[in-house]
């Protein structure tokens, strides 16, 4: 069955002046592919991934590319036009995405950056969105994704706040990064690796751009070597430097800069002096 508002696997029935039907291999639904939605060119029984959404007519209407959001996951997104009944926003298809005024926190305007919750209407299978996303924190469900404290996760910062950085965690859960935890540029919408540091009992997800412990080392020896190398072998930086300076030259901590330079001078892969680090 082809699900509106969800990727779907489906197969090319064949090709019109306007673009491709596209058939469910199972019960034979239909969906038209126009070639304005289209990355590539397709033949006849090639299974392509595509979102499905229907037009103002109420046809079932698939894109190649996917959305900055399916039905089900939060997304940040801009608004392009504001009307007396809602808001369109650029979801990153040729389809705007609406937000009804009365699924808006506030009042919205063109170039507002808000988060969206994306959602479908049972009755009427038109996908929509809304910016009153606090019911949907409060009863996240951690155990239908199978997310748990210390998991890789995808952050994507998008609103700095007092404490740290507002982030979409994975899609599907809001969360935040802080301040003291960051050690490295930060740029709105993009996206980053990161761990799952805490699951909050109101539904936030708290987190952290580097790995903790072990793997973080490994990946801070990788990072100081590269340094060196771009650098004709040397650096400055030793343990007595600034946690700024070694923050803004390569983007971690004083403590992980320190337990790392330690580590790679055992395995003798750098030499430390009192004006900096070398390499052998």
């Amino acid at each position: 069955m082809i699900e509106i508002g969800q990727m779907n696997e489906l197969v090319v029935e064949c090709k019109d002046n306007k673009g491709y039907v596209l058939k469910d291999a199972l019960t034979d639904d239909e969906v038209f592919l126009p070639f304005e939605n289209c990355e590539e060119d397709l033949k006849t029984q090639q299974r392509v991934d595509v979102f499905v959404y229907l037009d103002n007519d109420n046809n079932l209407i698939a894109s190649q590319k996917r959305p900055i959001a399916v039905v089900g996951e939060f997304g940040a997104m801009s608004a392009v036009s504001s009307i007396q009944v809602g808001a369109f926003f650029d979801w990153g298809i040729s389809k705007n995405l609406f937000v009804p005024d009365t699924e808006q926190r506030q009042g919205i305007y063109p170039g507002d950056i808000e988060i969206i919750r994306v959602c479908i209407d049972e009755r009427t299978e038109k996908v929509y969105g809304t910016t009153k996303i606090g019911k949907f924190i409060k009863t996240a469900n951690f155990k239908k994704y199978n997310l748990k404290e210390g998991d890789k996760v995808s952050i994507t910062p998008v609103r700095e706040e007092k404490l740290g950085y507002r982030c979409l965690i994975n899609k599907n859960f809001i969360g935040m990064i802080y301040y003291n935890q960051i050690f490295k540029q930060i740029d709105i919408g993009e996206s980053l690796n990161g761990v799952v540091t805490k699951l909050r009992d109101d539904g936030l997800v708290d987190a952290i751009l580097q790995a903790p412990g072990l793997q973080n080392l490994i990946d801070s020896k990788d990072v100081i070597i590269a340094h060196l190398k771009e650098n004709g072998g040397k650096s400055h930086l030793h343990d007595k430097s600034s946690p700024q300076e070694i923050k803004e030259t390569l983007g971690m901590s004083k403590q992980t800069f320190k337990k790392t330079i330690g580590m790679l001078y055992r395995e003798k892969k750098i030499i430390i002096t009192k004006t900096g680090i070398h390499l052998p």
